[in-house]
């Protein structure tokens, strides 16, 4: 072999191109990779965090509750247990949002499709950027589905594009949870209190004061108006850009390969559905049932005539809830794998990835609890609204529900807890609560970077640990958190009550 060869191969290269956040991305990545727990390791950290920051503000360690059906006023530990199974509908929720997410987007429809998308980038780095795009695009419409659709075209796009950094794609493929989800459509706060039957009566009594005499904000008052758009245009923007400047190039890179894991094609040779052909049909008279479609077409017919009926029968948006989007995903997966033996298939082959879920979930109700029924949450909110003034107030609530949001993950639990005084401060300081809830969620969509609850399907998809892409996620935490408060703090005091 000649001298030459090694500067004809590109992963030999010391890419001179490569950008100064690219490098700090992965100094970030080496420092989780070495001292990160893995996701189940953060959980139980912060469980011990957030008792030790009760015990130090004052909170009792064992107090129990005057009503046991209202949990409030309790000590730590009682709080703790109150909370742990408070998330179990939410669990079997996310469970389901994984497993239908998956048979969607692995049936062969979609698979063809995201097939076609991994094609469009063609280097590592706007292969990295064209994920964040993905991802951030898809969560606007529904953070739900997406989280299993970018991950499966992150997959896709490793296996077209070897030389991009499988860790960084994660890291993108997740990022539509840290960015934009809250401002689109699936937005929890927004859509509460859009919403008579999801929004409790304490929170809709603050609204009143405001001006709103049905107790409720439209839609049109909170993520659809041009402050909110431009704010979340110019987050998407950035983080596009962002993801584009931090791919790692050449040696640098770590393809799926270099970290031992196997991409199989979607399609084609090698794909799960090439693999089961020789199973398709029907090898005694009781298979019919599981290779006949004509079971599939009634109950997906009967799945629409429901949904039909459920979305004419009032505000529509606010009918896209959890339990509806999930029955929405089973009906498509149903739908689009056709016959019902590829569907129990499609769900075989996603169960695993709901155990990191099954497992880290009621953990993180524990913590819910020790911030929610304790004094623990109101009295870090009452520390931001005395150290803050009408500028900077909204800045503030962006960064107190980001950091709440880091150890309660759970948006709509929390607004709920958080309304009623995040609202009357706004009232007082004559600022508009409509805008309040927009930066609510802008903080709360920025703390998803910074832990790993919302990234377990991601992970388990593409085979990854957190501590693999809580790196890139953190170097991208740096520059969106930081946009989105510039964005608030100059748009929201322009707004009068």
């Amino acid at each position: 072999m000649s001298a030459s060869q090694p500067t004809d191969t590109p992963r030999l290269d010391v890419p001179e191109d490569e950008t100064r956040i690219a490098r700090i991305a992965l100094r970030f990545t080496a420092f989780s990779e070495k001292w990160l727990p893995d996701a189940f390791g953060f959980v139980l950290v912060g469980t011990v965090i957030v008792l030790l920051l009760g015990l130090a503000t004052g909170e009792p360690l064992l107090k129990a509750a005057l009503d046991p059906e209202k949990p409030k006023a309790m000590g730590l530990i009682d709080a703790w247990g109150a909370g742990f199974w408070s998330l179990i509908t939410f669990t079997l929720q996310m469970s389901m949002i994984i497993i239908g997410g998956y048979a969607v987007a692995s049936s062969a429809p979609v698979a063809r499709f995201i097939a076609w998308l991994a094609l469009i980038p063609k280097t590592p780095r706007t292969a990295v950027a064209f994920v964040a795009a993905v991802s951030m695009t898809a969560s606007y419409f529904n953070w739900a589905f997406s989280l299993v659709f970018a991950a499966i075209l992150a997959r896709e796009v490793a296996r077209n594009v070897p030389r991009a950094d499988y860790r960084a794609l994660g890291a993108m493929a997740f990022l539509g949870l840290g960015t934009v989800w809250a401002q689109g459509l699936s937005g929890s706060a927004a859509l509460q209190v859009a919403s008579a039957s999801s929004s409790p009566k304490a929170v809709q009594d603050e609204i009143v004061k405001n001006g709103y005499a049905s107790g409720l904000i439209p839609l049109s008052h909170t993520i659809f108006t041009w402050r909110a758009l431009v704010a979340t245009l110019l987050v998407f923007v950035v983080a596009v850009v962002m993801a584009w400047m931090l791919a790692p190039q050449g040696e640098r890179a770590r393809s799926a390969a270099d970290l031992g894991i196997e991409l199989k094609p979607l399609v084609g040779t090698g794909s799960a559905q090439e693999a089961g052909r020789d199973t398709e049909g029907p090898r005694r008279p009781g298979d019919w049932l599981e290779h006949s479609p004509v079971l599939t077409i009634v109950i997906v017919g009967i799945g629409v005539i429901y949904l039909v009926r459920h979305f004419t029968g009032g505000n529509a948006l606010a009918a896209l809830d959890l339990n509806t989007i999930n029955l929405i995903l089973i009906l498509l997966a149903l739908l689009l794998n056709w016959r019902p033996w590829r569907m129990a298939r499609a769900v075989r082959e996603g169960a695993p990835a709901v155990s990191g879920v099954l497992l880290q979930f009621p953990l993180y109700g524990g913590i819910f609890g020790m911030i929610a029924y304790t004094g623990l949450s109101e009295r870090i909110a009452g520390w931001l609204v005395q150290a803050s003034s009408q500028f900077l107030f909204p800045p503030l609530i962006a960064v107190y529900s980001m950091v709440l949001g880091v150890f309660v993950p759970s948006g709509g639990s929390k607004w709920v807890i958080e309304a009623p005084y995040v609202l009357n401060a706004a009232h007082q300081r004559a600022l508009s609560k409509p805008m309040e809830v927009v930066v609510y969620d802008l903080g709360e969509a920025s703390a998803n970077l910074l832990q790993p609850f919302w990234m377990l399907p991601v992970l388990a998809v593409l085979g990854l640990k957190a501590r693999d892409i809580m790196g890139y996620t953190f170097a991208m935490w740096l520059v969106c958190f930081p946009t989105a408060l510039i964005a608030v703090t100059l748009l929201a005091p322009h707004i009068g009550g």
